[in-house]
């Protein structure tokens, strides 16, 4: 008699392994980095079912795509460039045009000149500052979050953006569907009753899953009337300003006067015409703008479609130019092979590399992900220092009094593949310097780990750490 069960039973076991199959050749077939790819096949293998749903959810590589078309994508940048030709920077710094020039190939991100840069690193000045901003806004304002929280702070950024949608000023928000799933979305419903158009990036919808869960819109920008923009690392959450239960919320966010608002209006409006299918490219919307300050400064953005992980190629091109130090903040750090070895080159050549972790991380296996890698930076004479005044979410980069970027990105796989991200390079040595001098008032309260004392760990602890950096290339 035919046993009906052990017959299903082996059915099932041949479509899910035709499946696993057809997944793996999948993966070979992306050509990714071989350390990726052997990470995605061991999940697959030794995690029946679950790898398989993992896979679908973060794995996929969707880099080929192509978020706007051509025809949009040219409308709309055609703004910003027309502002840069009627005054191109003439006196760009020597040592900082090559890295120009490869954003400008890259991300077709043009340099402005004459920009003015307010260094913010306590939430509570950044938010009064944005709060002026907009009480100050006449025609439009467009804010673009990963985080925009119903507490304390989101709902005075909320009340100042319906104050000015009833005097007529137009306002577009987005905020990432993600990073809001816990908000209540009775809070963005106010907003859209009060004329403002609101909508989430991605949407992902549940019990139909999605693989776009993984790829988020981890931008932090936002742009007054096309003349003020801020952007950096702070959402707009109640823990910005007021820290955690164990510590201080350390971060750093600029706010920017000039024409390289152009830039964040032209990332925002990009994102915009993605998300709602609305070409906006009306020249109100990219003013004339009179120089305000010194800084030459190129927005410069990455996502996970496309042919170049723009930012962290730049920030690899920059790594190797440098000469004299190059200081990092970074709260997680799980960097690319090509951005490990060109730290350890760097240091090895000479020059003082410094990387300023949390002591305490939000994420117990980021932590541990984030720790395997810091005995290799040691050991090439890389300075590693751990923030302990509360959580360092702070994301800088300071290079040779001369290179500075704030903005969204972490030094790690998911900042740099996954997340659509957004940087200010700055190249300027007055915003330079002034980071270099914030990164060192930092290290009052920061620990230097030396290699002697990293190597007294437990055993067990360089285990947990060792076996977590198996899935890094996978965050």
């Amino acid at each position: 008699m035919l046993d009906w069960s052990n017959t299903f039973n082996i059915g099932l076991n041949i479509i899910y392994l035709t499946m696993v199959l057809g997944t793996v050749t999948v993966v070979l077939l992306d050509n990714r980095h071989p350390v990726k790819t052997i990470a995605w096949i061991m999940v697959l293998v030794f995690l029946p079912v679950i790898g398989l749903v993992f896979y679908f959810f973060f794995g996929q590589n969707v880099r080929k795509e192509r978020l706007i078309s051509k025809r949009s994508f040219i409308s709309i940048a055609r703004r910003p460039l027309r502002g840069y030709w009627r005054r191109p920077p003439s006196d760009l710094p020597l040592e900082c045009q090559s890295l120009a020039s490869l954003f400008r190939r890259m991300n077709r991100s043009m340099p402005f000149g004459g920009n003015e840069v307010e260094v913010y690193t306590q939430g509570g000045a950044m938010l009064d500052s944005l709060l002026e901003s907009i009480r100050q806004a006449r025609h439009h304002i467009h804010m673009e979050f990963y985080i925009f929280n119903d507490d304390t702070v989101g709902q005075r950024v909320r009340e100042a953006l319906i104050s000015k949608a009833r005097e007529g000023v137009k306002i577009r928000i987005m905020y990432d569907d993600v990073g809001c799933w816990h908000v209540n979305k009775r809070f963005f419903r106010v907003m859209k009753e009060a004329g403002i158009e609101v909508y989430p990036f991605l949407k992902v919808h549940f019990p139909i899953f999605s693989n776009r869960v993984n790829y988020r819109n981890h931008r932090k920008i936002a742009i007054i009337d096309g003349q003020t923009g801020f952007i950096g690392g702070m959402n707009l959450a109640d823990r910005y300003l007021h820290g955690l239960s164990w510590g201080n919320w350390r971060d750093t966010a600029i706010r920017i006067k000039g024409g390289a608002v152009q830039g964040l209006q032209t990332v925002f409006l990009m994102d915009w015409c993605f998300v709602t299918q609305a070409l906006i490219n009306d020249p109100t919307y990219f003013p004339t703008i009179e120089a305000e300050g010194k800084s030459h400064i190129q927005i410069v953005t990455s996502k996970p479609v496309g042919r170049w992980q723009e930012i962290m190629l730049g920030y690899l091109h920059a790594i190797t130019g440098a000469r004299r130090y190059i200081y990092i903040q970074t709260p997680y750090f799980m960097p690319t092979e090509q951005i490990l070895t060109a730290l350890q080159t760097a240091a090895l050549s000479g020059v003082d590399v410094r990387i300023m972790l949390p002591w305490k991380g939000d994420s117990r296996i980021v932590q541990m992900c984030s720790r395997s890698y810091l005995r290799d930076m040691m050991e090439a004479g890389v300075k590693v220092l751990f923030y302990h005044r509360g959580f360092l979410h702070s994301k800088t980069l300071v290079i040779d009094d001369c290179i500075s970027s704030v903005g969204s990105t972490n030094m790690d796989f998911r900042s740099f593949e996954y997340n659509f991200e957004a940087n200010a390079f700055m190249y300027d040595s007055e915003t330079a310097t002034r980071l270099r001098h914030i990164f060192n008032e930092d290290e009052q309260f920061c620990t230097h780990i030396s290699t002697q004392r990293w190597a007294k760990r437990s055993r067990w602890r360089k285990m947990e750490e060792s076996i977590f950096r198996l899935l890094a290339p996978l965050m």
